[in-house]
């Protein structure tokens, strides 16, 4: 008996996998509002009885796929402070920066999602995922500062070092990305060097 729960669940997740590829396979060809529920069975090779035997519609699928990707961008965000009572980011090591290697990781999936017109969407969910694990997990010390614009400042900028290494297809290497934000969190200038060129009108 055990046996045969076994081997069901084991085709369960193996039909709900090959429903989310051709999701994505499908996305990479055209938008989500025309892609239909047939397209999706057959590039599966399975048949829509399957598909609503585990799914309503296919936003429901879209959601399977966004939802354990957000868990481990949680997961991945968490890494560095999970276990301290005190989180140092002055003393942050490079390698204790696992954001990137969960991207890395998941590479396929996230390049199919933002070349899709899904993008808007995967963005938000994004962004409102670390911004409400940073608000809960975070206290930052008090001051002038607004905390939530403080915590929006910097998930924005973390979070676009993530989208422009997806869309330029990971130009660079995982460790140079973490050591890379390693940096720029240490990095405060008091002054920079302007290089406009202003037209003398006198």
């Amino acid at each position: 008996m055990q046996s045969s729960n076994k081997m069901t669940d084991r085709r369960i997740v193996r039909s709900k996998e090959a429903l989310k590829q051709a999701l994505l396979s499908l996305l990479s060809q055209k938008s989500f509002s025309s892609i239909s529920i047939t397209e999706i069975v057959e590039l599966a090779n399975y048949n829509r009885g399957t598909f609503y035997t585990h799914y309503e519609n296919k936003e429901a699928l879209l959601n399977d796929i966004l939802t354990p990707l957000m868990e481990e961008l949680i997961a991945s965000f968490r890494a560095p402070y999970g276990e301290l009572d005190v989180f140092h980011i002055d003393e942050l090591p490079a390698n204790a920066v696992k954001i990137f290697d969960y991207i890395h990781q998941n590479a396929d999936v996230y390049t199919a999602l933002f070349k899709s017109d899904v993008l808007p969407l995967v963005r938000d969910k994004m962004f409102s995922a670390l911004k409400q694990i940073a608000m809960e997990d975070l206290d930052y010390p008090r001051g002038e500062l607004n905390h939530e614009l403080l915590i929006i400042y910097n998930m924005h900028a973390l979070l676009g070092l993530v989208f422009h290494w997806i869309e330029n297809n990971f130009q660079y290497p995982v460790p140079y990305m973490r050591d890379q934000l390693v940096l720029m969190i240490n990095w405060r200038p008091r002054s920079v060097r302007t290089q406009i060129k202003r037209t003398d009108l006198t």
